[in-house]
């Protein structure tokens, strides 16, 4: 198990649950623009949210998101270890750095410095397209960066770090995790860096990320994805979910269809979404195309739905309760939904 690392009100690491991470894509200066969207983020159900920090005007935008927002806020630096102590100043929940971009010493020393006097944590970002000239390539050069970044810090005795090892590439990213997970207990932050857009990058950091968290590794998460950041925090929950690690949604169970289907099973797995996407309790309701699989897939659902000829059976808790016409699948559905949300 990891060490515990305090991000504001948010614990990341230490058998505490997996966290959700994105970043905005607004104009940190902007004001209106950035706080809108940090606002859409935590109704997406966000749990950390970070921000670009490339200057003065940002840092001084950054006091008021600080000041209206209780949501922990990552501040993300490049180069500037100057900002940096800026940021951790001004109350940010974190930084993140690659020190082996910051420069020498004694401005990671300085930076330490400011850190332990605010209770900063660090996060030590690595990424696959950013590595030190002598370390080399691949997963094991990002482990070796990353431990050796560590090192450069536990040095000057700081311990409140979290680490990141990131590639687009979905194997190199997975194996410098296990490695890296191998050698400290410092909490793991997951990604894969630049995995593209929603339909590619989603499939690439469900492989990349789930992985690792269904092996018991990783401790918080970021889906990059290019676009609208909200989509990153839907894809990570669903990550979270497909690994059993988030319980408390509607898991729907439905059968890819065949001949033997003898209603619009889609248009039903359609509604049935929509109907429970404000659960937040576990449920899982299953819609089967006919009676071949349907009452074995049924027997771990709450509720279930299976067609056969023009009648369609009805499940609760595997047990057939009910025949129906197959018109009638829907409305019996939602009844038996809205009565699982009286509960």
């Amino acid at each position: 198990m990891t060490r515990t690392i305090k991000v504001k009100n948010v614990l990341i690491g230490g058998g505490n649950r997996v966290t959700v991470q994105s970043m905005t894509n607004t104009k940190t200066a902007d004001i209106a623009a950035t706080s809108e969207q940090i606002e859409r983020l935590i109704k997406a159900g966000c749990d950390i949210v970070r921000l670009a920090v490339c200057g003065d005007e940002d840092v001084n935008a950054c006091k008021q998101y600080i000041k209206n927002f209780d949501i922990p806020l990552v501040a993300d630096i490049q180069f500037d270890y100057r900002l940096a102590i800026k940021c951790s100043d001004i109350g940010f929940g974190k930084v993140r750095i690659n020190p082996g971009n910051i420069g020498d010493e004694d401005k990671v020393r300085e930076l330490v410095a400011a850190c332990k006097a605010n209770h900063t944590p660090l996060r030590i970002g690595v990424n696959g397209g950013s590595l030190e000239k002598n370390v080399g390539s691949g997963a094991e050069a990002l482990a070796k960066s990353a431990l050796k970044n560590v090192a450069l810090l536990e040095k000057f005795g700081f311990n409140d770090i979290v680490i990141s090892v990131k590639s687009s590439d979905v194997v190199t990213m997975i194996q410098a995790n296990r490695l890296v997970g191998k050698e400290c207990d410092y909490p793991l932050h997951l990604g894969v860096t630049e995995s593209g857009d929603v339909e590619t990058g989603t499939i690439k950091s469900s492989i990349g990320i789930g992985s690792l968290l269904a092996d018991g590794i990783g401790d918080t998460i970021r889906v990059s994805l290019s676009g609208d950041p909200v989509a990153e925090v839907v894809a990570a929950k669903n990550i979270l979910r497909a690994v059993g690690l988030d319980k408390n949604y509607c898991e729907i169970i439905s059968c890819p269809t065949c001949s033997r289907c003898g209603y619009d099973l889609g248009s039903v797995v359609r509604a049935v979404r929509e109907a429970t996407n404000d659960v937040d309790f576990p449920l899982k309701i299953a819609v089967m195309g006919c009676v071949v699989n349907g009452p074995g897939e049924a027997k771990s659902a709450d509720l279930g739905v299976a067609g056969g000829g023009d009648k369609a059976v009805l499940f609760r808790k595997g047990e057939i309760f009910k025949t129906i016409p197959m018109g009638d699948i829907l409305p019996e559905l939602n009844k038996l939904i809205a009565e699982f949300k009286k509960r």
